[in-house]
């Protein structure tokens, strides 16, 4: 283990020197290594798909392989997300997943369901295959655990949003807290069927967490209809903490009956645009591109001008499309902050001009 490990120093030093750079440039030593094995990059995280298990009629669980350049700089906490890069027809986009496994694990599990029109996850449902390379870009988001564990935790989780709530639990089981703690777990999962609740046999065998499935569509679960006192009466009283993770009606539901709620919603919000554009001159400096502002966010106006700016959830969560703003004021359309200062970075899937704007892009 030991020589493995000097080993894997040794080449990391050796292919990030001044020297190394300076022999294969302009493209960098990641150019040449991953002709050899796409993974053995230095500078770009990167992960290989080593398992694929289609267990639902609208959902892929994929196990990733991550390399050194991501598993060095990155820590993921159960909760969090990872930002995805995959390429389809020549043209790379990144989505914003959660990985549904264990804090700590070597490995990301990433169980996406298909949502009618996305097309990332209906690529992977669709194509995913083991040896697939997927880049891997930041890891973000608050819905974490606190350092000091509630002992009676409440989950409550609906569709895809089950799977930072599974890297939770799995933790949580990882770390015996109903035995050592002598803790409490309850988890409410919200499926539109049985056949499409992920991880059903997982969770019913899971020892030490209390789990009621809700059916929306068949209505042959746990619980019947949506989230209220009853289920809240069902699954636990009087929580010490909530974690909700699912529709923007589901997380409001548990926020009118729960005190002390913790949030996470991959759920679009709803952004309107400004109803007056200003018709200032909108510039994306790099590609010498000018157009006039039509009030859509800056991402839009930009793909509408033919660019094609890299991004990911499209809703100000992953901060991939983040672009420096060298002049001009913009404006946040989901916190309302407006931004003067120049050389400020700027997420443009969820920004607007004010007026005459420039963008490095």
């Amino acid at each position: 283990m030991f020589t493995q490990t000097f080993t894997r120093t040794i080449a990391k030093r050796v292919l990030s020197s001044d020297l190394i750079d300076l022999l294969t440039g302009p493209h960098g030593v990641d150019r040449y290594t991953e002709l050899v094995t796409p993974t053995w990059t230095a500078g770009e995280a990167r992960a290989k798909v080593v398992d694929v298990r289609r267990t639902t009629p609208r959902s892929v669980t994929l196990t990733l392989a991550p390399n050194a350049a991501f598993t060095e700089g990155h820590t993921v906490k159960a909760g969090q997300f990872v930002n995805v890069t995959v390429e389809i027809d020549g043209r790379k986009y990144s989505r914003c997943y959660s990985p549904a496994n264990v804090e700590g694990s070597t490995q990301l599990e990433l169980t996406v369901g298909v949502h009618d029109g996305g097309l990332v996850s209906t690529y992977l449902y669709e194509r995913a295959r083991r040896g697939m390379v997927v880049g891997l870009d930041g890891v973000g988001g608050d819905f974490v655990l606190p350092v000091h564990r509630p002992k009676r935790i409440l989950f409550v989780g609906g569709g895809s949003g089950i799977t930072p709530v599974m890297a939770m639990l799995r933790t949580l089981v990882a770390e015996q807290h109903v035995r050592f703690r002598r803790g409490e777990i309850a988890f409410v999962h919200y499926a539109r069927t049985q056949e499409e609740a992920c991880y059903r046999e997982e969770l019913a065998g899971m020892r030490g967490v209390r789990v009621l499935h809700g059916y929306t569509r068949s209505g042959d679960g746990d619980l019947q209809g949506r989230f209220g006192a009853d289920h809240l009466a069902a699954a636990m009283e009087s929580p010490d903490a909530v974690f909700v993770c699912g529709p923007t009606p589901l997380v409001e539901a548990v926020r009118q009956h729960c005190e002390n709620v913790f949030t996470e919603s991959f759920v679009p919000p709803v952004i309107e645009a400004p109803a007056n554009p200003t018709g200032g001159r909108v510039s994306f400096a790099d590609s010498r591109v000018d157009v006039v502002d039509d009030g859509r966010p800056l991402l839009e106006q930009a793909e509408a001008a033919g660019l094609k700016p890299e991004n990911g959830c499209r809703m100000g969560i992953c901060h991939t499309c983040t672009r420096r703003k060298t002049s001009g004021t913009v404006r946040n359309l989901v916190t309302g902050a407006v931004s003067t200062a120049p050389d400020e970075n700027v997420q443009i899937c969820v920004t607007v001009p004010v007026g005459d704007v420039e963008i490095a892009l």
